[in-house]
C-alpha cells in the first residue's frame, strides 16, 4: 500500500513533526506499507531528516500564492504518475490543493486533516480556504481525520460533512523523546544558566494562535515574584531579531531575564532544558508540543484550549485562554512548589503520555483507516 501525503512545508511544526513520527514508525513498514510525502515549498528542516530515515520525499518548490496554480499542476502529474492507494492531506490549504488534485488524478481514498480548532486568529485568506473547504467536504475527502475532538466540533459547526469527521488524536513516541534526557544540561550550561537557576520555558513558532504575548506578560509578573526564574523561548521568530516580540519583553522591565534560542533542530533538548513548560495559547487542537513536554517529564502549566485538558487528564494547572494574570497565578503556583513535587508532577505526565498517547496506538488507528479505504475501492 502506498499512502501519499501532502503537507504546505516541513519546517519545525506541531503538524510536520506529528507526520514525520508518522512516516517514521516501523508498524507501517511491518505491514508493508510505503509513504511519500509531499511539500508545497522546499525540503524544510524535516525534509533530510525524512529522507535519511527512507522516506520518500517530493519537494514542489512552490511558495507563493501566485503559483498554485503550477503546484496544482505538478502536484496532479506527481499523483497521476506514483498511483498511490491512498491520498491524506494535512491542514486546510493542502486539503483544498491536495485534495482536489487527488480527485482529478482519479484517487477516490482522499483523507483530509484538520488540526486548528480557533480559526478568528488565522488570516483571510486562510479562512476563506476553509470556508471553500466545508463546502466541498461532502464530496472531496472519504474521511476527515481531525487532530482533537475540539477540532472535529468545531469543524463541525463550521459546516463540514459530519460523518465523515473523526478523531485520531496525537501520538508521541517517548523513547525517541528520551534520548534527549540529559541533553538539556549542555544548553542550559552554553546558556550561562547557573545550577539552582529555575527555567521556565514554552516552545513554538512565533504566531498569533500561539499568543506568546500571553507568555511575556504573565513571566513579566513572575519574574517580580521569583528573582531566580529565567524565562527560554524557542521557535521560528522567537529571536532578537523580531522587533515586536522584544518590545514586549523590554516592557516587563526584565528583559534580561530572557533567553531567545529562536528555531531549533533539537526541540526535545531545549524542553530537556526547562525546570517548567508553559503552553500560552489562544487557541490549539490537540496541543503537540504540550505532550511532548509531558512525555519529557516536564510539569506544565497551560491555557484551557483544544484539547488540553484531555492531555493533562485535569483542569488543575489550566487557566482560560488570553488570561496573562490568571496565567502568571497559575505559573506561581506551580514554582512555588517545592523541587521534590513539581518532578513528582513532572513524572505523573510522561505516565500520562505513555498510558494513554502512545505513537504505536496512533499509528495503528491510521493503519486501520486506510486499509478500511482501500478495501472499500470499487
Amino acid at each position: 500500500m502506498l499512502v501519499l501525503h501532502i503537507i504546505s512545508n516541513l519546517n519545525v511544526g506541531g503538524a510536520e513533526w506529528m507526520l514525520k513520527r508518522l512516516a517514521s514508525d516501523p508498524l507501517f513498514r511491518a505491514q508493508g506499507l510505503e509513504h511519500h510525502i509531499v511539500s508545497l515549498r522546499d525540503e524544510g528542516v524535516l525534509g533530510p531528516v525524512l529522507k535519511a530515515q527512507g522516506v520518500t520525499v517530493h519537494a514542489l518548490n512552490v511558495g507563493h500564492l501566485a503559483l498554485m496554480p503550477l503546484a496544482f499542476f505538478r502536484l496532479w502529474c506527481l499523483i497521476r504518475r506514483t498511483k498511490p492507494d491512498v491520498v491524506q492531506t494535512w491542514m486546510v490549504h493542502s486539503d483544498l490543493l491536495g485534495g482536489l488534485a487527488a480527485r482529478l488524478a482519479g484517487v477516490r481514498s482522499v483523507v483530509w486533516g484538520v488540526r486548528t480548532t480557533d480559526y478568528s486568529v488565522e488570516s483571510r485568506s486562510t479562512r476563506w480556504v476553509r470556508w471553500v473547504c466545508a463546502r466541498l467536504s461532502g464530496v472531496v475527502p472519504a474521511r476527515i481525520v481531525c487532530a482533537a475532538q475540539a477540532s472535529r466540533l468545531n469543524s463541525q459547526a463550521a459546516g463540514y460533512a459530519a460523518d465523515k469527521l473523526m478523531v485520531i488524536p496525537n501520538g508521541f513516541d517517548v523513547a525517541q523523546l528520551s534520548e534527549s534526557l540529559g541533553a538539556g544540561q549542555a544548553i542550559r550550561q552554553s546558556l550561562g544558566l547557573e545550577p539552582g537557576t529555575c527555567v521556565v520555558g514554552c516552545l513554538g513558532r512565533y504566531n498569533p494562535a500561539k499568543d506568546h504575548a500571553n507568555f511575556v506578560a504573565a513571566a513579566g509578573v513572575l519574574a517580580h515574584r521569583f528573582p531566580q526564574a529565567r524565562f527560554l523561548m524557542v521557535g521560528r521568530g522567537l529571536d532578537v531579531a523580531n522587533a515586536e516580540l522584544m518590545q514586549r519583553i523590554e516592557a516587563t522591565g526584565f528583559s534580561e531575564r530572557f533567553v531567545l534560542l529562536g528555531e531549533r533542530a533539537d526541540p526535545a533538548a531545549c524542553l530537556d532544558a526547562m525546570d517548567v513548560f508553559v503552553l500560552s495559547s489562544c487557541t490549539e487542537g490537540f496541543p503537540n508540543v504540550l505532550g511532548e513536554a509531558m512525555a519529557m517529564g516536564l510539569p506544565c502549566v497551560s491555557t484551557d484550549v483544544g484539547d488540553a485538558a484531555l492531555l493533562m487528564s485535569s483542569r488543575q494547572w489550566l487557566v482560560p485562554a488570553r488570561d496573562s494574570k490568571a496565567l502568571a497565578d497559575k505559573m506561581t503556583e506551580m514554582l512555588a512548589l517545592p523541587d521534590e513535587e513539581r518532578q513528582c508532577l513532572g513524572a505523573q505526565a510522561r505516565q500520562r503520555v505513555v498510558e494513554a498517547f502512545s505513537m504505536t496506538a496512533t499509528a495503528q488507528q491510521f493503519m486501520d483507516l486506510y486499509t478500511r479505504l482501500v478495501k472499500a475501492k470499487p
